[in-house]
């Protein structure tokens, strides 16, 4: 009876590993699942699991374009391209973008490039390799190859600029404050939300002031620069008034969706 209980709990754990993976990563669960499979034939299983996942991730690198997506590159790829913020966004297979907003998103840093020469235009969350609608958690889109979070732009205490770095080593959790008078329009809402303020991992941010020069520039640029269709950009409404910069394409997510004071939301249709 014993035995048949462990069985039965080591099935439920790596199903659970399994869809956590999955969420995380798309491809993880693939890569438990061979590994289990790989175990049986020849032992090692953690060794299995990370050389299966490693193959699955070259896979999908040179894959997803034939499913309309390319990957960001995954390190710094000069001052006119784009690239991930840190290369954790690429072991986890969440730096894919369709053609259209590659191009978009290095004309942003070509652009930054030119108004504050040196400056690196750096990208957060994107979406996974293949399937439209496949969730990327803990996101509400990124789903589809046509999201993509933007990090800001930092300055340190002595206001000088810093390269290519954020707050926090994910570029998320690093947010800015409405002020007395700013605009907070969740500030009564008491539903069901995401609007996390990760207050323990506060203290252990780099206290770096926004570079509301570089941020406000690349948010105009944004806004007077749309392509596609329902072009949109999600910051919060304080944030944006403070940087000087109103567009209709500016929106608000909403009080159930995450905050957007830590980094730039943007998202358009092609095709």
């Amino acid at each position: 009876m014993g035995t048949r209980t462990s069985v039965a709990e080591r099935m439920i754990w790596h199903g659970l590993i399994i869809i956590a993976l999955t969420a995380l990563t798309q491809i993880g669960g693939i890569a438990w699942g061979l590994a289990l499979l790989l175990r049986m034939a020849f032992g090692r299983f953690l060794l299995s699991f990370l050389v299966v996942y490693l193959g699955l991730t070259v896979v999908a690198h040179y894959t997803a374009p034939l499913a309309g997506r390319e990957p960001l590159p995954c390190l710094d790829a000069g001052p006119n391209q784009i690239a991930v913020l840190n290369p954790l966004y690429c072991a986890l297979n969440r730096h894919y973008v369709n053609p259209e907003m590659k191009a978009h998103a290095d004309a942003l840093a070509a652009h930054m490039h030119e108004s504050f020469p040196g400056t690196r235009t750096r990208a957060l969350d994107a979406s996974f390799p293949f399937i439209d609608g496949f969730a990327m958690l803990p996101h509400l889109s990124h789903d589809d190859g046509n999201k993509l979070d933007l990090a800001f732009y930092y300055t340190d205490q002595s206001g000088e600029y810093r390269l290519g770095q954020t707050k926090s080593f994910i570029g998320y959790w690093g947010f800015e404050q409405p002020g007395p008078g700013d605009p907070q329009p969740c500030a009564s809402d008491t539903g069901i939300s995401l609007r996390w303020d990760v207050a323990w991992a506060q203290p252990y941010l780099r206290d770096w002031p926004l570079d509301a020069a570089r941020t406000g520039e690349a948010l105009r640029w944004l806004a007077e620069n749309p392509v596609g269709s329902d072009y949109k950009i999600f910051v919060e409404p304080y944030l944006a008034e403070r940087l000087g910069v109103s567009s209709d394409a500016i929106r608000f997510q909403g009080c159930s969706a995450a905050r957007h004071d830590d980094h730039i939301h943007l998202e358009f249709t092609t095709g």
